[in-house]
């Protein structure tokens, strides 16, 4: 039987309180065994990062996520200066920099655009894992696997009954991933992680 992972929900959101689908996604999971949130606003609203404690934080887990709205085809700015203080040479990369070796990580993002406009001919014109890109490879440089990201399309689209369908489908992916049930093929042989709990 595997051992149940631990997960680490570090979430970005500057206007929290604005936000109807990352609080029903932080709703739907945050009373799950195993699972840790940190609401790095309220952390951190000067944005003086406790870098140890971050990184001690890091250590603990076994899956981290970075969940944000996808602002301007990135993240809010305090994910930025997270990864620029906490990722640092000697822990997270370089040629001694083994400390999240082997660990997983995954974007978890919301986004007012439809699917259909994250295409080569869409208003977008690049795919959400091609704007993602950046996260990607400072995961790999940090000798960590990047999971496919589990996306919340045209959040300005959906209903009440959407949103909760939404939180639904997380939940499902984080119990998943907590539990071990996704083989190695079939996470990376798709795009989204929602695709894995719609199949």
């Amino acid at each position: 039987m595997n051992r149940k992972q631990s997960i680490l929900i570090l979430f970005f959101h500057p206007m929290f309180h604005k936000s109807r689908v990352n609080r029903r996604l932080l709703q739907s999971v945050e009373d799950l065994e195993g699972v840790t949130t940190r609401y790095m606003y309220d952390l951190y609203p000067d944005y003086h990062i406790d870098v140890k404690e971050e990184q001690d934080e890091l250590l603990k887990h076994d899956i981290i996520l970075w969940q944000h709205p996808f602002y301007w085809y990135s993240s809010p700015s305090l994910l930025k200066e997270w990864i620029d203080l906490v990722l640092e040479h000697g822990f997270a990369y370089g040629r001694d920099g083994k400390a999240l070796e082997g660990k997983k990580i995954m974007s978890v993002i919301s986004t007012g655009g439809r699917k259909e406009a994250y295409l080569a001919d869409g208003v977008n014109r690049y795919s959400i894992r091609q704007l993602l890109a950046p996260f990607d490879q400072t995961s790999t440089l940090c000798r960590m696997h990047y999971l496919p990201p589990f996306v919340v399309h045209g959040t300005h689209l959906l209903d009440d009954e959407g949103v909760r369908r939404a939180g639904l489908e997380y939940r499902k992916v984080i119990l998943a991933l907590r539990d071990g049930v996704f083989s190695q093929k079939d996470i990376y042989s798709n795009e989204y992680m929602n695709n894995l709990i719609t199949q």
